[in-house]
């Protein structure tokens, strides 16, 4: 029977646990083997461009490659509610700003070295002081071994979403002993239920692992191998999936039903949402921008249910807020701020000047051709013209950081509210080019960042001012399917975020 299970973003998520049974076929399983399989096969669009931790910690789609050999000092579920991992133990100082942490006695690496403080300190340096993804969130941290097994951390600021980045890519752990090794960038040597079996992987292509027999969680591991092929193809992904040559990938939303037809499973996770992003809320470069009637018009100018039908076929929700469900001050209210309301969105405009409407440029991106045409043709609708410019290859980021645009369409994947503050909302965000800043927003954020009593009130008035000050004009969030065949269950509670389900979800079908 086809099912169809939905990433919760309530605490009922986190009282889903991964059933315990043996798969059909295999000899009477001891208490460590329980549910082992012999074989998990997965697809990803791309494979890890470097193994050295230095140089290639990765996420997003690379993320199940370097799960499987590396632990993370913690762990995170779909819920947001960390866990033990690496750490048994771990507590801030008052100033929020010194992580102490508690480790494990029990583990090795699987060159047969100790994962003890000093390690720990060494493979967190050689991140922070790399150029990967996870080098850029390490800045100004500093890493100290107070014992054997107690390593304190200390931030530059304090940082509320720093403990579920130590879930994740920032929290990856790698041997010391192999960073001068010659084929670091290929073998990697970590603490992970997997071992990569270098003389079977093609890089680039397929990648083979085989059950950690030393790993000190052993009820954890399901499968006795674990194989990743990168396929990039939407098309060849699809053909593999109805052929049977995988157990897991991720589904294109245009193919559910033949998917679906085949006897798959799905399990849905809203992992990124799109729209459009106003930059320019001071009116530097649009000035019609600077009118707070005016970025509202430009939210009730947008159809969204037609959007999210024409674009992604359904598959998500639609939204007016930047802020995702997991966290326990979202408003489900503040999703339906902008009702589609064009005769309101021009009623709008004409009390605040612009009764003829106004013209913005926005960076062109060929890839989204289909949103970016949609979404200059409702604008249209109610009298603003939007004029695209071409920022040349590679460069559409670029052209908004720059700025070169007062606004932008934009997807954005789905992060927590600290982390999503720190992107899109504070004067220093990244995707804030134009430094906006409001007083009133500084001091909300001062209570979010030091967890005040005042904390979680703040975190609320502020998704509310950000979606009644129209700062975005966010469309839906996208459901990302990732389907399973019938002799695989996936553990949705164990699906932090992004496209690629953690590896720890996946078991022989009960």
């Amino acid at each position: 029977m086809f099912r169809r299970s939905l990433i919760a973003v309530t605490a009922a998520a986190t009282a889903l646990v991964l059933a315990s049974c043996s798969a059909g076929g295999n000899p009477e399983p001891t208490d460590d083997e329980a549910a082992r399989g012999d074989r998990l096969t997965l697809i990803s669009i791309s494979s890890p461009t470097n193994y050295d931790l230095g140089v290639g910690a990765e996420a997003g789609t690379r993320s199940q490659f370097f799960e499987a050999v590396f632990d993370t000092l913690l762990r995170a579920d779909s819920a947001g509610e960390i866990s033990p991992r690496l750490a048994t133990d771990w507590s801030y100082d008052d100033t929020l700003t010194e992580l102490t942490l508690t480790l494990r006695e029990d583990v090795t690496f699987s060159d047969g070295t100790a994962l003890d403080a000093a390690a720990v300190v060494a493979s967190l340096e050689h991140t922070r002081d790399g150029s990967s993804q996870a080098a850029g969130a390490a800045v100004g941290q500093t890493y100290e071994a107070v014992d054997d097994y107690t390593v304190k951390i200390t931030l530059p600021a304090p940082n509320p979403s720093y403990l579920g980045s130590l879930a994740v890519t920032s929290g990856l752990i790698a041997a010391p002993s192999s960073f001068d090794n010659d084929d670091v960038d290929t073998n990697p040597v970590g603490s992970g239920p997997f071992i990569l079996d270098t003389e079977s992987t093609v890089i680039g292509t397929t990648y083979n692992y085989t059950a950690n027999p030393d790993y000190w969680d052993p009820e954890s591991i399901r499968y006795d191998h674990l194989t990743i092929n990168t396929i990039a193809d939407p098309t060849a992904t699809l053909n593999a999936i109805l052929a049977g040559e995988t157990n897991g990938a991720v589904a294109d939303n245009n193919a559910l039903e033949e998917i679906e037809g085949a006897g798959w499973d799905f399990t849905e996770s809203e992992g990124a949402w799109e729209g459009l992003m106003l930059y320019d809320r001071d009116g530097a470069m649009a000035p019609a921008l600077a009118d707070v009637r005016v970025r509202q018009a430009i939210n009730m100018a947008f159809d969204r249910e037609s959007l999210l039908e024409a674009v992604q076929g359904g598959h998500g929700t639609v939204t007016t807020q930047i802020f995702m469900p997991n966290t326990s001050t979202y408003d489900p209210e503040l999703d339906k701020m902008y009702a589609y309301d064009p005769e309101g969105a021009k009623e709008l405009l004409t009390e605040a000047g612009y009764p003829d409407g106004f013209t913005m440029t926005m960076p062109l991106i060929a890839a989204f051709q289909t949103s970016l045409d949609l979404l200059k043709q409702q604008l249209a609708d109610v009298g603003i013209t939007v004029e695209y410019v071409d920022p040349g290859q590679g460069q559409y980021i670029a052209s908004i950081l720059t700025p070169k645009h007062p606004a932008a369409w934009m997807n954005m994947a789905g992060i927590g509210d600290w982390d999503a503050i720190g992107y899109m909302v504070s004067p220093a965000a990244v995707f804030n080019p134009f430094r906006t800043q409001q007083d009133q927003v500084d001091d909300w954020l001062y209570e979010i960042q030091n967890a005040t009593d005042e904390a979680d009130a703040s975190m609320t008035d502020l998704k509310a001012y950000l979606v009644e000050e129209a700062w975005f004009a966010p469309f839906y969030r996208v459901n990302g399917n990732y389907t399973t065949d019938a002799e695989t269950d996936y553990d949705a509670s164990t699906w932090v975020s992004g496209a690629y389900p953690s590896i720890f979800g996946f078991s022989p079908a009960s």
